[in-house]
């Protein structure tokens, strides 16, 4: 195990002198919170591919996989069809709005209001129960590797992706992120991936083990593959974690082409998880729980140093959603609720003021870093604590956000009754059903529609100076962004 634990060793201090160096590079409020909005197609799309497939896509889709066989993949499936639909049918116009928030759009489209506050405490809560979440899966690799107490782990794991998304900001976060997707694609897919099927016997001796029903691609059930399609499809479309990445592309091309490769890629990993699930399954036909199957056929199956860079691969799946989240929930927590409760708003002179903002979020990555692990330690059950989170987030503002963006008689008081009755729905469905019960999402997602549809057609139209405006940024075209970085190639 030596060499195992060596190879960690070098992966985590390689991502803390990666933060260090991101840090030289984050000097204004646009390098630390989107790169400078100056990424290329290659680092983009890495990135991007990066936040999307965490430790619950590798780990969490491996179990699914021994749990249901190749319809097991459908979860990280989902995810990548919203990370295509997002990138074909809406990256364009999200990276040509230059804002740093969701709420940020809102209020441009809308004209201001509540409307911002109410949905930047919303994400703020998705955002931070997603980072929590990531955090919490440290725990398993680092037991896996160590055999080290679960709040230790949290805390050393936790702890370097606090450290060098505080340094760099988005910088750091991006350079971290090429290197994960980088591991994770050469553990996952090159190594764990054939591994586990020529340990399993191939193809024809899996076919034999196990049953039909695991080489049935709808064997999960239609009801479970259309929840996940409503929860994972389309909150790929409105989280603050892939707008913001979506932010640091330098062109609007790149944005659309970008996360395209980026959603082809998922497709292929979420394939590639339930395979190797379906293999441990056959090596391993009686595992207390589905989600030890990834653990288990690492730890038992692969030879040293493969086995600490698969462990390196899974961490790197980890951090790179934990960091993408933990730098959002700050940005949201920053920019969207503690500015507008101060009564700051967005001036110009605040907004030349550049360092003092760059110090500003650099101190709320710290502070929510400290949040996210504390929350981590006392949270038990993360299944129903990011089931809690992409309810809020799909049934609060999925409608407000899509309407806005193609229906054009929206209005802020429309915006405004979306949010509170689909998020009030969603809550209260979720005490009456259970959390974990899909009638929650349905129902609050269908009253979120009904709310906009209503209060929008029954008070004014949005002002025509607020639509106006909102179309010229949408083409780019906005006196704002004289004030942007001009790109540069990567």
């Amino acid at each position: 195990m030596a060499v195992d634990y060596a190879v960690i060793v070098v992966y985590l201090a390689g991502m803390l002198a990666m933060g260090w160096w991101g840090m030289r590079r984050a000097r204004s409020k646009s390098e630390f919170l989107v790169a400078g909005r100056r990424l290329g197609p290659a680092m983009y799309s890495g990135t991007m591919a990066a936040i999307v497939l965490g430790g619950a896509s590798t780990i969490g889709g491996v179990g699914l996989g021994y749990q249901y066989g190749l319809s097991g993949a459908w979860m990280v499936f989902t995810i990548g069809l919203g990370l295509l639909a997002l990138s074909v049918f809406f990256s364009a116009r999200i990276a040509r709005l230059k804002v740093y928030t969701v709420s940020e759009m809102l209020d441009l489209r809308y004209g201001g209001g509540r409307a911002g506050i109410i949905s930047g405490v919303v994400m703020w809560a998705y955002t931070l129960m997603l980072a929590v979440t990531s955090t919490i899966a440290y725990a398993t690799i680092f037991d896996v590797l160590f055999d080290m107490n679960r709040t230790v782990a949290i805390v050393l794991g936790g702890s370097i992706v606090v450290a060098y998304s505080t340094l760099g900001g988005m910088w750091s976060i991006t350079l971290t992120d090429m290197v994960q997707f980088v591991v994770k694609t050469i553990g996952v897919l090159l190594l764990l991936l054939p591994i586990a099927v020529v340990k399993a016997g191939g193809f024809s001796e899996m076919k034999a083990q196990l049953p039909t029903e695991y080489f049935d691609p709808l064997g999960i059930g239609g009801e479970t593959i259309f929840t996940y399609v409503l929860i994972y499809t389309f909150g790929m479309l409105i989280g603050q974690d892939i707008w913001q990445r979506v932010f640091t592309a330098r062109s609007d091309r790149t944005a659309k082409w970008g996360g395209t490769v980026a959603g082809t890629y998922c497709l292929a990993y979420a394939l590639a998880g339930a395979v190797i699930g379906t293999a441990a399954k056959v090596l391993y036909p009686k595992l207390g729980s589905p989600d030890d199957a990834f653990a288990t056929i690492v730890k038992d199956e692969l030879p040293v140093g493969v086995r600490g860079l698969v462990l390196a691969a899974a961490l790197a799946a980890v951090m790179s959603t934990s960091s993408g989240a933990l730098i959002a929930c700050a940005t949201v927590a920053n920019n969207d609720i503690w500015s507008r409760l101060r009564g700051l708003g967005r001036t110009p002179a605040e907004s030349a003021d550049d360092h003092d903002e760059v110090k500003g979020n650099r101190l709320f990555i710290l502070i929510m870093g400290l949040a996210v692990i504390c929350t981590a330690i006392a949270i038990d059950n993360v299944v129903e604590a990011l089931t809690v989170a992409y309810n809020l987030l799909v049934g609060g503002l999925l409608v407000p956000i899509l309407g806005g963006l193609v229906w054009k008689r929206g209005t802020v008081h429309g915006a405004l009754a979306s949010v509170v009755v689909g998020g009030l729905a969603v809550i209260v469905l979720m005490a009456t059903y259970g959390i974990l019960a899909n009638e929650p999402v349905y129902y609050g997602l269908l009253a979120s529609l009904a709310a906009y549809l209503v209060v929008s057609l029954a008070t004014p139209a949005t002002d025509t100076a607020v639509l106006t405006a909102w179309r010229e940024r949408l083409a780019g075209r906005s006196p704002e962004l004289a004030s942007e970085p001009t790109p540069v190639s990567q």
